[in-house]
């Protein structure tokens, strides 16, 4: 029973015996700023590093190394855009193209990844019909000029409308048809993209 006081202060000495060496050896892996070399706070961090290297050199224990993390690498880094657009006005269209475009261009010029997806159901399939679309020219050149921006046409909005039309509802080369439209937003939002409708 007498001696658990001698182990318990043995492994408290052992355990700041660590942690000193520990942080000894941050000090002398990172150096001091210049501005810092006059201050007190120096001068008994210099005498504490100097009674540790005496402890350190009595010791069989090899100092401590404190692992460097690096911050992640900007271009590791991709942003994930939904466009919704679910009416047949022109001017909603050409405000989902210039939010596409706009996004796009940001993230390039600060040297981050993006991916940007229009996708139109119900009236706003009339963006990707071939046959009706009032943005078919400027839907043909960000295929082109501007890659990370893709188009997604709703299929159970073709099918009504083929239905109504009675006959082939066309779509837009640069689009693909995916089965719902709704579903395709349901299923990027639930994988981390942020959803916006202009």
């Amino acid at each position: 029973m007498h001696k658990f006081p001698k182990i318990i202060t043995a492994m408290i000495a052992t355990i700041i015996s660590l942690l000193v060496g520990l942080s000894s050896s941050a000090a002398q892996e990172t150096p001091l700023l210049p501005a810092q070399t006059g201050s007190p706070a120096v001068s008994t961090h210099s005498a504490a590093r100097t009674h540790t290297n005496a402890s350190a050199r009595g010791a069989t224990q090899k100092p401590f190394k404190l692992a460097r993390i690096a911050p992640p690498s900007a271009a590791k880094i991709e942003h994930r855009l939904i466009l919704q657009v679910n009416t047949s006005d022109s001017a909603s269209m050409n405000l989902a193209l210039n939010n596409a475009l706009n996004v796009a261009q940001y993230y390039k010029e600060v040297g981050e990844g993006v991916k940007v997806e229009v996708i139109t159901f119900g009236p706003g399939l009339h963006m990707l019909r071939d046959d009706t679309s009032p943005v078919k020219a400027r839907i043909e050149e960000m295929a082109l000029s501007t890659p990370e921006v893709s188009f997604k046409a709703c299929g159970n909005t073709q099918e009504k409308m083929q239905k109504a039309e009675n006959k082939d509802i066309p779509i837009v080369a640069q689009a693909q048809v995916v089965r719902s439209g709704v579903v395709r937003v349901m299923q990027l939002q639930e994988q981390g993209w942020t959803y916006v409708k202009p």
